[in-house]
């Protein structure tokens, strides 16, 4: 059903695919005389955009989910709640790995960023974000009432991130008390771990701890979200 639903929709395969591909022919566009500084903010770059649309994606359609009465009717039925919400999350990856795979591809290949690392690590990393943002944006659809909701919790959820992660300025410079902030933020080692890879050549064991953190937010944003729907 999440699949004919999204498929069906123009809006939504419009913003799997078109617009990742403007935002960062823009980043590309910015960065054409200083080949080296996107090499630099590149991971940082697709970390934040992977992670933004798949959360405005998911967010959006599993509200819609709510609003056709479709979760309501699953809830009566004998299946658990995390065992729905893991079919949710199940429908919602395809269509975020596209969007992920667009990202990532677009970033290397027409771009022509410079990385180090296995381009299938960093794939790997990316849709561990991925699953990442799928979960908090199923968490967070929770507490709206219509997609403008959705969209309010942008600045409230990923603008911190944007911030306190390591985006634009490294943590390790920023007051004692964001550095604390930063350590339950999944953008912030999803960034560390695609730099590891892409500046560094590290391989998936030595951004261990990263793998290892993002694994953790993804099973717990799920179990949120599976304690918050029947708020529904």
């Amino acid at each position: 059903r999440i699949v004919n639903q999204i498929r069906r929709d123009h809006r939504s395969v419009a913003l799997i695919i078109v617009a990742p591909v403007i935002v960062m022919s823009l980043v590309g566009f910015s960065f054409s005389d200083q080949r080296g500084v996107l090499d630099r903010v590149a991971p940082a770059l697709m970390a934040v955009f992977a992670m933004f649309f798949t959360f405005i994606l998911t967010g959006v359609s599993f509200l819609r989910e709510r609003s056709h009465g479709t979760l309501e009717r699953l809830l009566t039925t004998p299946v658990g709640r995390l065992d729905i919400l893991v079919g949710y999350l199940l429908g919602f990856l395809i269509f975020a790995t596209l969007q992920s795979v667009v990202i990532l591809l677009f970033t290397i290949f027409a771009l022509q960023v410079d990385y180090r690392g296995d381009l299938w690590q960093i794939f790997v990393l990316l849709m561990l974000l991925t699953v990442v943002a799928v979960n908090l944006g199923i968490f967070i659809s929770t507490f709206a009432r219509n997609e403008f909701q959705v969209v309010q919790f942008i600045p409230i959820i990923l603008a911190p991130q944007i911030f306190l992660s390591g985006v634009i300025l490294p943590v390790e410079q920023m007051p004692g008390y964001f550095q604390a902030i930063a350590r339950v933020l999944p953008l912030r080692y999803a960034v560390d771990g695609l730099r590891g890879i892409m500046l560094d050549g590290q391989a998936l064991g030595d951004v261990a701890v990263e793998v290892a953190a993002l694994t953790a937010f993804a099973i717990i944003l799920l179990c949120l979200a599976a304690m918050t729907v029947r708020r529904t």
